[in-house]
């Protein structure tokens, strides 16, 4: 396979990510630093990355970890704020995450130890919907969010069908129940900005199938297989190496 699925699978990284190490000569393969990624590898081939020999793939996992507010989805944060891999349990195997949520958010974050797989799972594609809970300063009526299921143009940037769900006017801040396709960065606060409103708590709540629930606070929990499998599908599921 290609170095960068090679890579993936060992749970280092994303392809994406696995390119931008390649070309920032982070790894060779059989004593030879790559410059592209258009190098396919096999199981006899000595790979190296950051100095180290590349781990042994592993069956793709999933975990569902209830993100505290106050924590950088990084491995490393160049200004030493605390990250969410430095406090999961020890008992995890590297794992990187399913997206990113914002220091500020809060809730639901997939983790898994399969680049391949996180980077699946993101793809807009796959049609599943982020779900959040928000509380924002300011005032909103329901026919408003009702005009975000089209879409919304913002800045010249457009943000795919939204839906928005006015749950109540809490003093001077409402909660609403927002449900995206796409996540792109700051999704939610931008809309949220359109309409007039300053997030000041944001929740997800679900990814696709998979829910918060009564997760506590920083708890890890992992998907069984099963139901991992149902959700990919038993066909992207063998693709994935993810067997019952």
């Amino acid at each position: 396979m290609r170095i960068a699925k090679a890579m993936a699978h060992a749970g280092l990284c994303s392809r994406r990510d696995a390119e931008n190490w390649i070309a920032a000569g982070r790894v060779s393969v059989n004593g030879e630093v790559l410059t592209t990624p258009a190098c396919v590898v096999s199981p006899s081939d000595t790979i190296i990355v950051d100095g180290e020999a590349l781990p042994a793939p592993q069956a793709p996992r999933l975990w569902r970890y209830n993100k505290p507010k106050g924590l950088v989805t990084s491995h490393k944060d160049p200004q030493g704020r605390p990250t969410v891999f430095a406090s999961l349990p020890d008992t995890l195997p590297r794992v990187i995450s399913v997206g990113r949520l914002d220091i500020n958010t809060e809730g639901l974050l997939l983790l898994t130890n399969d680049g391949a797989l996180a980077r699946h799972l993101e793809l807009p594609s796959t049609g599943w919907v982020r779900r959040y809970r928000v509380r924002a300063h300011g005032r909103v009526r329901q026919d408003a969010l009702d005009r975000l299921k089209s879409g919304v143009t913002i800045d010249g940037v457009r943000y795919g069908p939204v839906e928005a769900k006015l749950e109540r006017q809490q003093g001077s801040n409402v909660w609403l129940t927002v449900g995206l396709h796409e996540g792109k960065n700051r999704e939610v606060k931008r809309i949220a900005e359109h309409l007039g409103l300053t997030v000041n708590r944001l929740i997800r709540t679900s990814y696709g199938a998979f829910s918060l629930g009564d997760m506590a606070q920083g708890a890890v929990e992992e998907v069984k297989r099963k139901v991992l499998i149902e959700q990919l599908g038993t066909a992207r599921a063998r693709e994935f190496g993810v067997k019952r």
